[in-house]
């Protein structure tokens, strides 16, 4: 149990772990939304307790988690203590934890997600829906982060809001990233900035908004539904594009990085623009297209992102390529082979790979990567995908639900 402290409303709350938990009378899907995975990003923490103060469970159909993340750093209002918990969830970091006596701050805090995590999956065949909560260090739009996978875009669609995809090829270790790769639908929102009033209000909106589409709850059933719909909308400026991620600023522990005042998310940038300083450098865009999450705070090692929109056309076509599982070509290259075709993971060897055109892997779904000796692993999300898991969903068969 800790006090989480929000500077927008001046107020304190005490919460445990399971800030809330609703098992509806009928079966139904599974929704667990995470919050304060960084222990200075609040708004979602305040967010979670006013939707299970004012839910009616009556009219729940299914199971609503609500989960705090890093409860130590939450509690002295920091990113983290001593790790990154949302840069922690790797396959080989999970196995040597089991290993470990001498365990940090965070590293316990991810052994009691982690035990959390596989409790709600052992329910099998039902839809999950896992919804993580953050806000920014900037000045935002709210927006949506998803790994490139089709499910992950077809239910994000639905929301009127930005999405930006592909930001898996640039973390390592983020949450939503494992979660993916086990085949469940899996999204981030971000809600707006730290310490803003709206980075609450937008939160709530969306975690209605989430329980609408996920059929938890029906849409007559949320009194404010169409306030919160077209509260997002126009806080998005009535943007709900796809975007990718072209360009990741990374920053070392130690290193003098100052971004330059005043940008926000989504704001265009042109090519030359002046984005900041690194260790007394100027660093300047390299692109003409729009910058994303630069960062104004003192904990974090991604400086700024820049994001291009995706066109239409190339959204239908990776679609299209996907469904036909065009990816089984890529081994008749040279250099290319499986590593494991189940789970769609390609060893493309390094001599090889600066020959490959990375639009073409990116529009086959392969975006996050690892480097193993003199090979890389790509992982596509598209062939652990549970989609049988979701067919019977309304959002799975329209292409946007209705205001």
């Amino acid at each position: 149990m800790v006090e989480v402290y929000n500077k927008a409303l001046n107020q304190s709350i005490v919460v445990e772990r399971i800030i809330g938990k609703i098992v509806g009378k009928q079966k139904g899907p599974i929704v667990v939304y995470f919050a304060g995975i960084h222990g200075n990003e609040t708004a979602g923490v305040f967010a979670l307790k006013n939707v299970f103060n004012i839910i009616n469970t009556k009219q729940v159909k299914g199971t609503v988690y609500g989960v705090l993340g890093n409860l130590k750093a939450l509690e002295k209002h920091q990113r983290y203590i001593d790790q990154d918990l949302n840069r922690l969830w790797l396959d080989v970091n999970l196995k040597a934890l089991k290993e470990k006596t001498n365990l940090n701050t965070e590293e316990n805090e991810q052994i009691e997600l982690f035990k959390l995590l596989r409790g709600v999956l052992s329910h099998a065949t039902t839809p999950y829906y896992f919804i993580d909560l953050h806000t920014t260090s900037s000045k935002t739009l709210p927006f949506i982060t998803i790994n490139d996978a089709l499910i992950n875009r077809k239910f994000s669609r639905h929301f009127p809001v930005p999405i930006v995809l592909g930001i898996e090829e640039y973390l390592e270790g983020p949450l939503l990233s494992y979660i993916n790769q086990l085949g469940y639908v899996s999204l981030g929102f971000e809600s707006g900035q730290h310490d803003e009033l709206s980075a609450i209000s937008n939160t709530i909106a969306f975690v209605f908004l989430s329980l609408v589409f996920s059929e938890i709850l029906k849409k007559e059933d949320v009194l404010d539904y169409q306030e919160y719909y077209e509260q997002l909308y126009t806080g998005a400026q009535k943007t709900n594009d796809i975007f990718e991620v072209v360009y990741l600023h990374k920053i070392k522990n130690g290193d003098d990085f100052r971004m330059t005042p005043n940008f926000k998310s989504f704001q265009n940038i042109k090519k030359e623009k002046v984005l900041a300083h690194h260790n007394g450098e100027a660093i300047t865009s390299i692109f003409n297209a729009r910058i994303f999450m630069p960062l104004y705070q003192t904990k974090g090692s991604e400086g700024f992102f820049i994001i291009k929109e995706i066109p239409s056309f190339f959204l239908w076509l990776s679609k299209i390529l996907r469904q036909v599982r065009i990816d089984s070509l890529l081994v008749l290259l040279p250099g290319i082979s499986w590593k494991n075709k189940k789970e769609g993971v390609l060893r493309v060897n390094l001599k090889v790979a600066k020959f490959m055109v990375k639009p073409i892997f990116h529009l086959l779904g392969y975006r996050n990567k690892q480097f193993n000796h003199s090979s890389i692993w790509l992982f596509n999300r598209e062939r652990t995908s549970k989609k049988k898991m979701y067919k019977t969903q309304l959002w799975y068969n329209q292409r946007q639900l209705v205001k």
